[in-house]
């Protein structure tokens, strides 16, 4: 496991950023973390890594956003998925291997993660502004 402190959301985007590095297009990076963790500001830093130059927001209400940079990136917000019939209806199957799905509030869903599913898990530091991020799945970034 890989932990990083971030003092700021920029430091967090370049975190996103680093691990963008070692994707290979298929992974799929379940987010752990509650409110206001950075989630958000981490996938927007994957996404700049793997070319996408647009803005990155939360698919609270779309439930997924998709992103085309060097690879498709599939943004999901699984926050209000309590059912397996409600993660059948966001269509999460039918995406997996067919890019790279960044999933918040995986915490939801962790019985349908993928056994090699990248694991980040963000934490609230000594103030407000710091994250600590916990990696699991990469050795270095």
């Amino acid at each position: 496991m890989i932990r990083i402190v971030s003092d700021s959301a920029s430091e967090t985007e370049m975190i996103g950023e680093r691990l963008a590095a070692k994707l290979k297009g298929s992974e799929v990076i379940a987010l752990f973390g509650g409110l206001g963790m950075g989630k958000t500001a981490f996938t927007r830093g994957l996404a700049r890594g793997l070319g996408f130059s647009e803005g990155v927001s939360s698919p609270t209400f779309a439930l997924v956003n998709e992103y085309r940079g060097r690879v498709n990136i599939y943004h999901f917000d699984m926050y209000r998925v309590q059912t397996w019939d409600d993660l059948y209806s966001t269509g999460f199957f039918d995406y997996i291997d067919n890019g790279v799905l960044v999933i918040e509030w995986s915490e939801n869903i962790e019985g349908a993660l993928p056994e090699d599913a990248l694991r980040v898990t963000i934490s609230r530091g000594e103030h407000d502004d710091q994250r600590i991020f916990e990696i699991e799945g990469v050795d270095s970034l």
